[in-house]
């Protein structure tokens, strides 16, 4: 539950977005990633090409949450965020933060949900898990997906206690035995998880079920309007880096350091990462009836008297990829 003050906080920085009067373009923006999340644009972000592009300083900060992404955003120090959860996102806008969704930053298969290996508890007797403790980072992809997996196996998690924890926190209180399940993303969380754990469900049964996850690019209302050409000159960058993307040793090893992880588990992580393209994302994710919208809705960013969409169209905006 977000504080009073926090609410006020979202509040108070609407009103300025909306008071605001348009200024010349950023002379520096300031860009949140995450660590831990290998992504093929990390290239360009090494290179520099992002500020070639962009004709401006790209500072790059790391966060391990998507929720701190938007904390950030709202204090004025991060422009854009890239691979923000989509739960975080939908979670802000849900509290009045002035954010845009402007594009989408990865497809993946859904964050994963380790059992203590002590526990002998999977799929066909998750049930058992009603009562047990486990960590989730909230209000992320990886809450989202443990409370998918929950509602799949039909375990009452009001029973459960849930921790929120980090990532690498939950990996580390699962392999200490605090937790009896961590819910993680990132290469290293997860390795570790999995060293003492055992995914709640496979890579094919999340396909069965139909779970899935995306992250988004997104933008504070203030810089979209003040700087509407940066925007859509860091997705033209973030379109470039994707498309040339080869995956030979070189570019996996940048993207290794510059995530933080080794190089196989780099392999790993990105072999499973679908970077939709400008033209797909238009098609598939910011129609009126796309994926976004109904991803969002089932997250409950629902407006209501919103009978055109038009209320969702405002922060849901396709149009810097145009």
């Amino acid at each position: 539950m977000i504080s009073m003050l926090k609410k006020a906080a979202f509040a108070t920085a609407g009103a300025m977005a909306l008071m605001t009067p348009a200024v010349s373009q950023a002379d520096e923006v300031n860009v949140a990633f995450f660590l831990e999340w290998a992504t093929p644009n990390m290239v360009a972000k090494t290179d520099g090409s992002y500020a070639d592009a962009m004709g401006v300083d790209v500072n790059w900060v790391d966060f391990t949450t998507g929720t701190a992404m938007t904390e950030a955003m709202l204090a004025g120090d991060i422009d854009i965020s890239y691979s923000q959860g989509l739960a975080p996102f939908v979670t802000a806008i849900q509290q009045g933060a002035p954010l845009k969704m402007v594009g989408i930053a990865v497809v993946y298969e859904a964050n994963d949900c380790f059992v203590n290996n002590s526990l002998g508890i999977d799929g066909s007797n998750a049930s058992e898990l009603e009562g047990k403790t486990v960590a989730v980072p909230l209000n992320t992809m990886a809450d989202f997906a443990f409370r998918s997996y929950m509602t799949h196996y039909g375990v009452d998690i009001s029973t459960m206690n849930i921790v929120d924890q980090a990532p690498p926190d939950g990996a580390k209180s699962l392999a200490d035995g605090a937790v009896d399940m961590a819910c993680v993303f990132g290469g290293v969380a997860s390795a570790a998880a999995s060293e003492v754990g055992t995914a709640i469900m496979s890579s094919e049964q999340k396909v069965e079920a139909g779970i899935g996850s995306f992250d988004v690019i997104s933008v504070t209302e203030k810089f979209a309007t003040e700087s509407p050409e940066l925007v859509r000159a860091f997705l033209e960058a973030t379109e470039e880096a994707n498309s040339s993307w080869g995956g030979t040793d070189a570019e996996f090893q940048i993207v290794a350091t510059a995530a933080g992880m080794e190089l196989e588990t780099t392999k790993a992580q990105v072999s499973g990462f679908i970077m939709p393209s400008a033209a797909e994302q238009i098609a598939n994710y910011f129609s009126a009836d796309g994926v976004a919208a109904q991803a969002a809705a089932s997250l409950g960013l629902v407006f209501q008297g919103d009978s055109d969409g038009a209320m969702i169209a405002k922060t849901i905006d396709g149009s810097f990829l145009e």
